[in-house]
């Protein structure tokens, strides 16, 4: 904790040095945000599958959420079960799929 005082307090010395006319604690705080922002902006991704099954559900693999589901037979309703499973809600489907999306760190 100590630690993250010390560079919290070194990132507003360096703010303050920088335009000593101006260092209002909002102007700070923006530019803290949006460089914490930027930085893990640039560690992160997003990656995405397709996964198809038959019958009407289908589950994303460990670590991934449906973020969209298809259906056959010209099926136009689905939900998404327990965050998991796409389902399609028309009787008889011959298939599912779904695209499924994870976050993860470059």
């Amino acid at each position: 904790m100590k630690m993250r005082v010390a560079v919290l307090l070194a990132v507003i010395a360096v703010f303050c040095a920088a335009d000593a006319q101006k260092c209002a604690l909002d102007s700070l705080m923006s530019s803290l945000t949006k460089s914490v922002a930027s930085a893990v902006l640039e560690k992160v991704t997003l990656s995405c599958i397709d996964v198809t099954a038959k019958g009407s559900l289908v589950d994303c693999p460990a670590g991934y959420k449906p973020t969209g589901c298809s259906c056959g037979n010209a099926c136009g309703s689905w939900d998404i079960r327990n965050d998991q499973t796409c389902h399609c809600q028309c009787a008889n489907q011959d298939w599912t799929a779904a695209r499924c999306c994870k976050i993860a760190l470059k």
